[in-house]
């Protein structure tokens, strides 16, 4: 029998870049990596469970370099980036930020980024993992705006837990404490040029620092780890656990170009009365309209834990294919297999049991539930 293929055996080469970070997560111990935005992004240096618990106890550091940023500034770049994105970005000021949908003509979902307003025309997008940058190039090649568009020396860690508030302060003083949920700052830490946001991935207390010099990201690095050593940080991979328990979703996985934001439950970031035009109006007016015929739901998958899934998983009802199991694994904290699955909407009902296809495990009972799993109105994250 052929033996199965040793994924680690997938080959690198220069074209996937590191972040600025890089060296430093390769001395601190990160066993893993993926690709994502063309890019290494580490996975975990311990045990993802224990990371898990060091993130909700304590305090962690993510390298997320990852996470491009397009630019868009020029005398149009208001109009134009209001353009891109279904939310109304009116009542965004500069010091802002705002979590948005990148839509296609047809109301699929291209990126899901935080958009941050620097200035009256000058606006970054933290994209996920499509090219939003090229996306944008092309919106802006026959649109008679006057745009410059490009992707900035900018890379970003995250700060995360319930003590990054503490490490914040030891930074950057007791002021930085005043950040309320989703704004930013510019700043510098020793000379290094920096924007400082209250944002995260996690559900938890949180920021992100964006790092805008990327000689001099091990030095920056470093400066987080002292900061953080009272309170024993440590550096870690994106939570899956906690994003899942939080009702965060990972593009690419929970939502693609496939789907519309209604499907996925992102319809209160569509704002179909804003003044003029953006991508994709017209179909999200009319799939609003009709209704969605399938939407992603909450589920909890009987049995023994489960590893985060690597594939999407079959699911049945009375013995018929309906849908997939999108992101799922077991919360310690809740003591259940969690995730997400995208199912017809008669199927959608809470307490609806559905068949889940578990890979070397079998069928098990899935039961759609609420989502987010915990904190609902996010008071952890704006505490």
């Amino acid at each position: 029998m052929a033996q199965p293929f040793d994924i680690t055996l997938i080959t690198r080469g220069a074209r996937i870049r590191r972040s600025p970070f890089y060296e430093a997560t390769q001395r601190y111990g990160c066993k893993s990596y993926t690709v994502y935005n063309h890019m290494l992004l580490p996975g975990y240096y311990d045990d993802p469970v224990k990371e898990y618990w060091k993130l909700i106890e304590g305090v962690t550091l993510w390298d997320v370099g990852v996470e491009r940023q397009v630019e868009i500034t020029g005398p149009d770049a208001f109009a134009f980036t209001n353009m891109l994105t279904p939310r109304d970005l009116i009542q965004c000021k500069v010091g802002q930020g705002k979590y948005v949908l990148i839509t296609a003509e047809d109301g699929g979902i291209i990126n899901d980024p935080v958009l941050m307003r620097l200035g009256e025309n000058r606006f970054w997008l933290a994209v996920a993992d499509s090219d939003v940058l090229l996306w944008a190039k092309g919106v802006a090649l026959n649109s008679g705006m006057t745009v410059e568009l490009q992707e900035p020396d900018v890379s970003p860690l995250q700060i995360q837990g319930p003590k990054s508030k503490q490490v914040m302060e030891r930074l950057f003083g007791r002021e930085i404490l005043e950040m309320p949920y989703y704004h930013f700052v510019e700043t510098k830490l020793n000379g290094i040029p920096l924007v400082v946001t209250r944002t995260g991935w996690t559900g938890e207390v949180g920021y992100e620092i964006y790092l805008r010099d990327g000689s001099r990201g091990v030095e920056l690095w470093e400066k987080v780890m002292e900061a953080g050593k009272p309170y024993n940080i440590a550096p870690t991979g994106p939570s899956d656990i906690r994003r899942i328990e939080a009702g965060i979703l990972n593009y690419g996985i929970d939502m693609t170009l496939a789907d519309n934001p209604y499907q996925v439950g992102l319809g209160r970031l569509v704002d179909l009365e804003k003044k003029g035009d953006f991508i994709g109006k017209n179909a999200l007016r009319q799939i609003k309209a009709q209704g969605v015929k399938r939407k992603l739901v909450g589920v909890e998958i009987d049995g023994a834990p489960l590893d985060l899934n690597l594939t999407r998983w079959p699911v049945t009802r009375d013995g018929k294919r309906v849908g997939h199991v999108m992101s799922a694994v077991y919360s310690p904290r809740l003591k259940r297999n969690i995730g997400y699955a995208m199912a017809p909407v008669e199927c959608g009902e809470l307490g609806t049991k559905l068949s889940v296809t578990v890979p070397d495990s079998g069928e098990r009972t899935a039961t759609v539930v609420k989502k987010p799993f915990i904190d609902p109105t996010k008071n952890i994250p704006k505490s």
